[in-house]
């Protein structure tokens, strides 16, 4: 239950931060373009730079994260608690605003379920705008008295570290974490929850960032699949020529990880090649205006400020190289002899991974099975609400119009499918985290979005029903 819940807590962050990336990257491109160091440097769309980076995203930020929280009323405190902090400040306070806009959401949220039921009828816009303006106050002068100060202390502090472990060249070793942490599916926790926050500060003093690729670098997931392609047996060789589109030119960086998790010496080509691609970007002094969401490797160019393109394009050709060659080597002198399936190699290496938790297929049949007759609407669940449920709920309603089956299939972040779903299609890792919010609900888990004996079935079923 710990790792769903920290899971749990990755995917919070994620449905914080991603709505807004549009935002952060239209600020890394006139960042890029306009500054005295940009592209085509311009006085007047200069001053942009500093008061978004300084007000706007840290906002947008605080909003995000208090709708989350308690929805509109927790987004208007979230925004009024964490003006407090940017106006008392001198650093940017995106950390803060990631902390306060929920915090604030969450204060507001307590009083109006201390005082539910208990407004008298016709006093209820009266009581709702002015708690809401009371409590959003004191939160607001709260951070900029008390909380402030504290966050900017913390700040300082993670800005020492940063510059030490550059400076002692050890941001390399970071990959030791890094992708043990990816291919467990905690890679939200470290990209939304770590780096990112790490590097729009970067960006925002620096004008670029390369915290953006210490765990993005598609090179290292490119070379892997590289591997597979030439070198896999079975099922994993056919697929994995179109992961490499689905990986290094859509950005879905989660298409890779069953490979990893189906031979877990795989782990460590991934390390040494993610390291490699970070030692490059030092060397060169490369770094990205913004975050790369999704990892694309045309998110990356985009995102490159002039004079880094020679630097970024090392990284991640180095990172490439080296994952594939010792992807491939292990792959030459495996002695297995490739006769197991893609899917049951993922799902024997899943339930290694995951602390002796029983989350395996297994467990849905002994789920009890409901008639699919009512079912209309089927939602598609992954950890962000992006890329993988994205496409797998793309690829399934495809395949029900093709029988001339209309149903309701969209995706969602696993915390925020709706009440209206029928049915919860969802990774196997994510099983607690459905079960957590939808005790009652029917949840197929799978292995692959895409190609998974549990999709198949459930489409027959759905098949037979309907005909």
């Amino acid at each position: 239950m710990n790792r769903a819940k920290l899971q749990a807590f990755g995917g919070f962050l994620t449905a914080m931060v991603i709505p807004n990336m549009g935002a952060f990257i239209a600020w890394g491109f006139i960042t890029a373009l306009f500054i005295p160091t940009g592209w085509i440097p311009n006085e007047g769309f200069n001053e942009l730079v500093a008061p978004m980076v300084k007000y706007m995203l840290p906002m947008m930020l605080a909003y995000s994260g208090g709708k989350l929280v308690h929805g509109e009323r927790g987004a208007i405190a979230g925004c009024v608690g964490t003006f407090g902090l940017i106006v008392g400040s001198e650093v940017n306070m995106f950390l803060g605003a990631m902390i306060m806009g929920p915090l604030s959401a969450w204060c507001v949220k307590q009083f109006d379920r201390l005082i539910d039921g208990k407004i008298p009828a016709g006093f209820e816009m009266v009581v709702n705008n002015f708690s809401l303006g009371i409590i959003a106050m004191i939160l607001s002068l709260c951070s900029y008295a008390a909380i402030g100060p504290v966050i900017e202390f913390a700040n300082e502090m993670i800005t020492s570290m940063i510059t030490s472990l550059v400076k002692t060249g050890f941001l390399p070793l970071l990959s030791v974490v890094n992708e043990p942490a990816k291919v467990l599916f905690l890679n939200n926790v470290i990209d939304q929850g770590v780096y990112y926050p790490l590097g729009m500060q970067q960006a925002a003093e620096a004008g670029k960032s390369i915290f953006f690729m210490v765990a993005s670098n598609p090179g290292a997931g490119l070379g892997l699949l590289l591997a597979f392609s030439f070198f896999g047996k079975g099922n994993s060789k056919k697929t994995a020529p179109g992961a490499i589109i689905i990986h290094f030119l859509g950005g879905i960086h989660e298409i890779y990880f069953p490979y990893v998790l189906m031979k877990p010496l795989m782990i460590f080509p991934m390390i040494i090649g993610s390291a490699c691609g970070i030692m490059v970007f030092e060397f060169f002094g490369a770094g990205l205006v913004a975050g790369p969401s999704p990892g694309s490797i045309f998110a990356y160019l985009a995102l490159t400020p002039r004079g880094n393109f020679i630097g970024i394009l090392a990284g991640v050709v180095t990172a490439t190289v080296i994952s594939f060659l010792l992807a491939s080597l292990i792959l030459k002198t495996s002695k297995d002899n490739g006769d197991e399936k893609l899917e049951k190699s993922i799902e024997k290496s899943k339930a290694m991974k995951q602390e002796g938790k029983d989350l395996l297929a297994s467990s849905l049949q002994t789920e009890e099975a409901e008639a699919l007759k009512d079912i209309a609407y089927i939602a598609f669940a992954c950890d962000a609400g992006l890329g993988s449920s994205a496409l797998g709920a793309t690829a399934f309603k495809k395949r029900l119009q093709k029988i001339g089956v209309e149903k309701t299939v969209r995706n969602y972040a696993i915390e925020k499918v709706p009440d209206e779903a029928d049915a919860i299609v969802t990774h196997i890792s994510l099983l607690d985290r459905a079960r957590l919010k939808f005790p009652n609900r029917r949840i197929i888990t799978i292995q692959n979005f895409m190609n998974d004996p549990n999709l198949d079935a459930l489409f027959e079923e759905i098949s037979n029903t309907e005909n």
